[in-house]
């Protein structure tokens, strides 16, 4: 039966290799069929279309998660809290032109976790306060 020390060290570990950018160790803590549910967004499965996600991420914003806080039940489910430190680097499709603004905001996200593996990750955070610090920001 799975404990809660080894959900939280899988989700641990999805955040530090979040933090040194290596994608394909984060996919590796994944379930073939992950469900992904992106903020304010759609649920999107399968681990393929979660490093689409990631690669698209990259190419956008280069962004640290600080103050890391990860908790879980025993059970399979986790939650995390951290503040999202970032710069918004090229355009990112429906949102705001790009031009290297830099935001600091709180989000968190929930994850159930089987056998090891992450299974559905939904993430949260304000995207009015996003908006808020990209416009802003002075213009070039």
């Amino acid at each position: 039966m799975p404990n809660a020390t080894d959900d939280v060290t899988v989700v641990k570990s999805y955040y530090e290799r979040f933090n040194s950018g290596d994608w394909d160790g984060m996919c590796a803590l994944l379930a073939d069929d992950v469900q992904h549910d992106l903020n304010q967004g759609p649920r999107e499965i399968g681990r393929a279309k979660f490093r689409v996600f990631l690669d698209r991420m990259a190419r956008s914003y280069q962004e640290q998660l600080h103050d890391v806080v990860v908790m879980g039940d025993g059970a399979g489910r986790v939650a995390a809290e951290y503040v999202v430190v970032g710069a918004y680097l090229a355009d990112d499709p429906g949102l705001p032109p790009a031009s290297g603004q830099r935001y600091r905001l709180p989000g968190g996200a929930f994850f159930s976790v089987e056998a090891g593996r992450i299974t559905r990750v939904t993430n949260y955070y304000n995207l009015e306060d996003w908006l808020a610090q990209i416009r802003a920001w002075p213009t070039p």
